[in-house]
């Protein structure tokens, strides 16, 4: 079993032999066939094609060992992951979706004129009138031309990284470290030649690797972060980091990279890279997926430990979704254990407002993280269980024929977008998660028939 769970998790194996693995693994596991979720989702989970331990397969079943009923891989400007994770999905019989992130210029608006939000930062901590969003519920059969779509924001994210790392390197010789090779420390450490994305997170490793094999681990590293980088641990991520015996150690110390090393070498990303928001609205609408924008909200202490305190779009957000709404979002994706519930409370009214659909995820990209949200069993989160559902129906049908998507114009069931969701709900609490696509092609029979009008 041991070497099956290496297998599954192995960045090295193409998609074929991980899910292999996996299929034997769980022919092995006589004692999960009687499985019982918790009832748990989560539809944000970053897998090794943006930056990750995780592959695909290892994340379904990272989640299916936690309880989680559904799983969904979204990971930055990549849908590379889509395919492996959904059939990983389908092997455990849990429910599967995918999608991507993306950041986007809002710097124009609805109405190609200026836009308001232009210099506010919105949900982006690094930049001012850039915007995190989604695509989710990608039709499997759109997932190729989503690939394409991707590809030239790929390439001008890896040009932008290979400039930062040019100056990391400045700082990495002058603190008498060894420099980044690029190729060698960072390309070959991603999935670029299989269309993953190659982040920040990733030029962060390959300086952490150069940071630890000079000063080690332990009270050493924090003082030479300190006097050769300028770098101040807060004491709680300054008794990880002492801790030699720290199992996620790499990626403590990448949150402190990311929060003050990081903007020391930003390059703010041009509209080649974060391409104008209507271009990517449209074209999701135009595959049958669903834009979606990612609230992020005031920030007190970051889940992930790489965020700092700091104000986004609390301020502003009645006259945001207003605009958003015009730009053709049809979703707002949240997660419900890093705000306050007053917040969340205050997003969910402007959903309701705004006819938008409530989507639920945690960006699992670290070890530390737990695929567990309980939040959404607590009575204010639970319909976000249901639009999982939804969300899954969604994307099986929309495979089947891009009218039976939620937000399709024209779709043949006459019902209002609350209606739906409860409607794509129940369709997707029935499908045989192990035969997903042959539910789908059922459902979408009777839905011609008028059974559910």
């Amino acid at each position: 079993m041991e070497s099956s769970l290496k297998a599954i998790n192995d960045p090295l194996l193409d998609k074929e032999e991980r899910l292999l693995s996996l299929y034997n693994w769980e022919k092995t596991m006589t004692t999960h066939k009687n499985f019982y979720g918790n009832k748990e989702i989560n539809n944000h989970i970053h897998t090794i094609y943006s930056f990750s331990p995780y592959t695909p397969a290892m994340a379904a079943l990272k989640a299916f060992n936690s309880g989680l009923e559904a799983a969904g891989s979204v990971d930055h400007d990549s849908i590379s992951a889509a395919q492996e994770m959904l059939e990983a999905c389908r092997i455990l019989g849990i429910g599967g979706c995918t999608g991507f992130e993306v950041r986007v210029s809002l710097k124009t608006g609805a109405d190609d004129k200026p836009s308001p939000f232009a210099n506010r930062k919105i949900n982006n901590p690094d930049s001012e009138g850039i915007a995190y969003m989604t695509v989710q519920g990608i039709p499997t059969n759109a997932i190729p031309i989503a690939a394409d779509f991707l590809k030239p924001i790929i390439e001008e994210r890896l040009k932008r990284t290979k400039a930062m790392a040019v100056t990391a390197n400045i700082i990495l010789r002058e603190a008498g470290l060894q420099e980044i090779d690029f190729d060698r420390d960072i390309y070959n450490e991603s999935k670029y030649s299989e269309d993953g994305s190659i982040t920040e997170r990733h030029l962060l490793a390959a300086a952490a690797k150069y940071i630890l094999q000079k000063f080690g681990k332990g009270a050493s590293l924090t003082t030479g972060l300190k006097s050769k980088f300028g770098i101040t641990i807060p004491p709680k991520i300054d008794s990880l980091l002492a801790d030699k015996n720290n199992q996620y150690f790499i990626y403590d110390l990448l949150g402190v990279l990311k929060s003050e090393f990081l903007p020391k070498i930003f390059i703010q990303p041009g509209e080649n890279e974060c391409i104008p928001v209507n271009r990517v609205t449209t074209f999701a609408q135009s595959i049958g997926a669903i834009p979606s924008y990612a609230y992020l909200g005031d920030v007190g202490e970051s889940p992930t430990g790489d965020k700092r305190a700091e104000k986004f779009e609390d301020d502003f957000i009645e006259e945001l979704f207003e605009e958003i709404s015009r730009l053709g979002f049809k979703a707002v994706t949240y997660m419900p254990p890093r705000n306050t519930l007053e917040q969340l409370l205050r997003v969910q009214e402007l959903c309701a407002e705004w006819d938008f659909m409530e989507i639920s995820g945690v960006d699992i990209n670290s070890p530390r993280q737990s695929f567990n949200c309980p939040e959404v069993l607590n009575e204010n989160f639970r319909h976000l269980i249901n639009t999982t559902w939804a969300l899954i129906a969604h994307e099986r049908l929309a495979s089947v024929d891009k009218r039976y998507g939620l937000f399709s114009a024209d779709n043949p069931l006459p019902l209002n977008t609350e209606e739906k969701l409860a409607a794509y709900a129940s369709f997707g609490k029935s499908f045989n998660l192990n035969n997903p696509d042959e539910s789908a092609v059922k459902f979408a029979n009777e839905i011609e028939k008028g059974r559910f009008k």
